[in-house]
């Protein structure tokens, strides 16, 4: 497994090895972040020079390990690039921010775009918006295929309420120390004993996690949560967070900083909501799948690949209820309606509705499911 991530020991990658290629300092990326050690450009913003000697360190540490029978290659820039340069057999799995955030509009990051998926054996797209995303950039491409990313249905599931709040406070007193919350990456300080409290007794929980920058759309959340008799958890880091900060200024609301899939397998199987308010199209929707997993029931934007994951949870959903799954894009006072609808739910109602949207990861995007259809493609 080859990457940037600085510490892969934290991460469940199997019998994989891991490889940090010496890419000589520079990370283009897609959104500007803090990455310590690095010189951090937009793609779009990078020499071309600097691009191939980028790809050509990463396709260097991939031939220095011998040749592959496939390369699976994330992202269509930089890593078809480099899949292209390997000189194996490679697949590109395309998503939407480098699409959308830097080869959008640029038309020789298009290009070139177009000649590494005219090269692979296959294209992976997580939606069928993505497919037509991937069209629009990329120009016509032969050999796609649409396959959703995959969910751990084994590690996000179900759980008692009391033993998940447990759960989750013991994974927060795990956590490193940040004192002032210097370091955005990680939790903030005290989250153990701020969630107990946050948390305590019996009362709706309406969860948010992902980045907080303006196109995630987490405004509208806060805007639609105005007269609703909830608390809510909001979880992320990003440049934006001082301003939802404020935002939020009167609401019953915990920003905790960004948690890792330890925490967060408990707070969703506690929590009564997830909800995923991206005013900016999104290939997929990760984070709904995996809190209909955990059997916390997702309100998703209903656009782009958010709006397929809606289409899948309605089809399960019992009768009169898929509405609940969606509301239109930017619109607090419908989210807030549906914040409301399904808030109201008791006991048998709500229980129904919490094992469809379970159902509905697990038939749909389970990781066994999904890797059995990325297989069938690539043999």
């Amino acid at each position: 497994m080859f990457s940037q991530e600085a510490e892969p020991e934290r991460f469940d990658i199997g019998n994989a090895t891991a490889v940090r290629p010496d890419v000589g300092g520079l990370l283009p990326v897609f959104v500007l972040d803090r990455y310590e050690g690095y010189e951090v450009k937009r793609l779009q913003e990078c020499t071309r020079a600097e691009l191939d000697a980028w790809v050509e360190a990463n396709a260097r540490a991939l031939r220095d390990h011998g040749s592959a029978d496939l390369t699976y290659v994330n992202h269509v820039l930089l890593g078809g690039a480099v899949g292209a340069a390997s000189g194996s057999p490679y697949v590109v799995k395309a998503h939407g921010s480098e699409l959308e955030y830097s080869m959008r509009g640029n038309a020789e990051l298009s290009a070139w775009g177009g000649e590494v998926l005219a090269g692979a054996d296959a294209t992976i797209v997580g939606s069928e918006h993505i497919r037509h995303v991937v069209r629009e950039v990329c120009g016509t491409v032969d050999r796609v295929h649409e396959i959703p990313p995959g969910v751990d249905v084994e590690l996000w599931r179900p759980a008692p309420r009391d033993e998940a709040l447990a759960s989750l406070v013991t994974e927060a007193r795990r956590d490193p120390p940040n004192p002032g919350n210097a370091n955005e990456r990680l939790p903030d300080e005290g989250n153990a004993e701020r969630l107990a409290t946050f948390l305590t007794g019996v009362r709706p929980t309406v969860v948010y996690y992902g980045k907080l920058i303006e196109n995630k759309g987490v405004q509208v959340l806060l805007d639609a949560l105005r007269g609703v008799d909830a608390r809510a958890v909001i979880v992320g880091f990003g440049d934006y967070r001082a301003e939802l900060e404020e935002h939020a200024a009167g609401l019953d609301i915990l920003f905790t900083g960004p948690l890792e899939h330890r925490h967060l397998v408990h707070l969703l199987a506690l929590a009564d909501v997830a909800v995923v308010p991206s005013i900016f199209p999104e290939a997929f929707g990760m984070v709904a799948a995996e809190a209909a997993a955990a059997g916390c029931p997702p309100i998703v934007a209903d656009h782009s690949g958010l709006g397929e994951i809606a289409r899948g949870l309605e089809e399960d959903y019992p009768p009169g209820r898929g509405g609940l799954a969606s509301f239109p894009n930017g619109d607090p006072v419908a989210l807030r309606e549906r914040l409301d609808a399904v808030l109201a739910l008791q006991g048998a109602d709500r229980e129904a509705l919490r094992a469809a949207a379970r159902k509905a990861a697990v038939q749909r995007w389970s990781w066994s499911s999904v890797a059995r259809r990325i297989l069938d493609v690539v043999e």
